[in-house]
């Protein structure tokens, strides 16, 4: 069986620009990858915003905050203590479930 390589942002930039030059449309390399570019801009903003960021039929991010805890060192079984923090959670929306 051939191994799959994983999509990089390059792949998906020369992806892009190879789909719109079916529609006559010319995007540039470096137009296709300051799109990414800004949507990453944009969902950093949104999230510290508003708390969520939707890309509509893909998922929703969500910014979940996490509080101080004390964990345990796996190796010598210390107890450690974790900061509190913030993470991101993906909601996957249904368009995409129903897809695969």
């Amino acid at each position: 069986m051939a191994k799959v390589r994983r999509m990089r942002t390059t792949d998906l930039v020369a992806h892009f620009i190879e789909h719109f030059s079916h529609l006559d449309v010319k995007l540039r390399r470096a137009d296709a990858r300051e799109f990414f570019d800004e949507l990453h801009r944009l969902c950093v903003q949104q999230l510290n915003d508003t708390g969520e960021f939707t890309l509509p039929r893909i998922a929703r991010f969500v910014l979940r905050e996490r509080g101080a805890r004390i964990a345990r060192n796996p190796r010598t079984g210390a107890a450690v203590e974790v900061p509190a923090g913030r993470s991101v959670g993906a909601r996957i929306a249904k368009q995409l479930k129903d897809a695969l």
